[in-house]
């Protein structure tokens, strides 16, 4: 669909992600990889500047569900009045994957379930490591 894309981490200071923005954006990197026109950057402020300053003019946004619509909706809208120029384009996800979220990966992982299948490889390898769960690999 795009040429170029650029996958951007917000660096949000009032969230606790269980990895940092440079660890998040280490693992993106691992696997975009085999997708040259893919970029991963992190970014702090507004989106739509951070856009606007790589001269983006589509915003894309992935939606698991009717929740996600809401509030991607509220964040298109005021992203148009910031900055009319940029559009968003709303992708929905397949529905085998619709369910997940990081929370819901998190808490599946701390209690002992397997999330094979619902994250990559690598960062499967990286939980394991991080929550001092081992690896049944």
């Amino acid at each position: 669909m795009f040429d170029r894309l650029i996958v951007s981490i917000l660096r949000n200071e009032t969230k606790e992600p269980l990895f940092s923005v440079e660890e998040r954006t280490e693992m993106l990197r691992e696997v975009v990889q085999v997708y040259p026109n893919v970029e991963v950057d992190s970014f702090d402020g507004l989106l739509v500047d951070y856009a606007a300053s790589h001269s983006a003019k589509v915003l894309l946004r992935g939606i698991r569900a009717i929740s996600d619509y809401e509030y991607e909706l509220q964040m298109a809208l005021m992203n148009r009045r910031l900055r009319p120029d940029i559009e968003t384009v709303f992708m929905m996800a397949n529905e085998v994957y619709s369910f997940i979220s990081s929370r819901l990966v998190k808490e599946v992982f701390g209690l002992g379930g397997s999330i094979t299948g619902l994250v990559p490889p690598s960062v499967e390898a990286r939980l394991h490591r991080r929550m001092s769960v081992p690896n049944p690999t």
